[in-house]
């Protein structure tokens, strides 16, 4: 069996050494792509890989048509938007995310720009503090539940909205549970976006519910680009010059954003909420585990595809 690893913005070493270990271990091959840059390499690369990893790079319908004896993709992080599920059911290949394994980088970079945004960009100005403020935790998975532990040590008072979590999960970790989208909006001084990109989401953090936010609103997104209406928050911030949007995925509309809100956005050059040596680590190895435990056992937990 030969495992490929195949990642255009490359894994650290120690965490490349971790998945070999647990691959070989296994008896299974490895082969490495890293900074492949041309789709063309990935296509010759897959081509007799019975399992892949992979971060951000796309797998899509012309990759798995290239992939003859592919069995398993495995995603290490949560987002698996860059894979053609349809399609991979429809090769009969697995598709599995790594969940968990970044929430609590993404979490902590959440209160680095919460801090940022309070702080003025700490341009020398006279600040406001988080504790005591009204955080609103819009989707209560892996990450926001992370963020509401971070928040407990800040001082803040939490609420947190998620269509699919019972409200006696969220309550049981000391947050409030709110019955709407648009009641945690209306309450909440900051409000951390957890939401995946999907037909139901995208374009959905619009003028309507982002103005009914209090005065002085915090908009914190490290979630996905594809869920703001960016003309329509645009719109909102010029009519609005209490808000304030802190991103952590770059907007189609950034040099706008940039040139009208000064002071009251910013955007990191590029993802970084999974950014760190120890995600890295941890969700490089956890998908290494999960290929050799679907391979060998059948092992289907994390499937992300039907």
């Amino acid at each position: 069996m030969k495992v490929l690893v195949a990642t255009d913005k490359p894994f650290a070493k120690v965490a490349v050494d971790g998945i070999r270990k647990e691959i070989e271990a296994a008896g299974y091959e490895l082969i490495s792509l890293e900074k492949y840059g041309e789709k063309a390499k990935l296509l010759d690369a897959v081509k007799d890989a019975n399992a892949i990893i992979i971060r951000s790079d796309i797998i899509d319908a012309e990759v798995l048509e290239a992939a003859k004896e592919l069995k398993i993709v495995v995603r290490a992080g949560a987002g698996v938007d860059n894979v053609d599920l349809a399609a991979a059911t429809t090769h009969n290949v697995c598709v599995m995310n790594t969940p968990g394994q970044n929430s609590n980088a993404v979490a902590e970079l959440v209160f680095g720009l919460m801090v940022m945004a309070v702080r003025n960009m700490y341009n020398g100005t006279s600040g406001t503090e988080l504790k005591g403020k009204k955080l609103g935790i819009h989707a209560y998975g892996n990450v926001g539940r992370n963020v509401a532990r971070v928040a407990k040590g800040f001082g803040m008072d939490i609420y947190a909205y998620d269509a699919f979590c019972p409200k006696e999960v969220i309550e049981k970790g000391g947050v409030k549970a709110v019955a709407s989208v648009d009641e945690l909006y209306s309450t909440c001084d900051v409000v951390s976006l957890h939401i995946p990109a999907t037909a139901e989401t995208k374009n959905s953090i619009n003028y309507a519910l982002v103005n009914k936010m209090p005065k002085g609103g915090l908009l914190v997104n490290t979630a996905r680009k594809e869920v703001i209406n960016e003309a329509e928050l645009i719109k909102l911030m010029e009519e609005r010059a209490d808000l304030k949007y802190m991103t952590d995925i770059m907007p189609a509309a950034n040099d706008e954003f940039a040139a009208k809100f000064v002071g009251r956005y910013f955007s990191t050059p590029k993802k970084m909420g999974a950014q760190t040596a120890e995600a890295n680590i941890n969700a490089g190895i956890a998908a290494a585990q999960q290929i050799v435990g679907f391979l060998k056992d059948g092992c289907e937990k994390f499937r992300v595809n039907k």
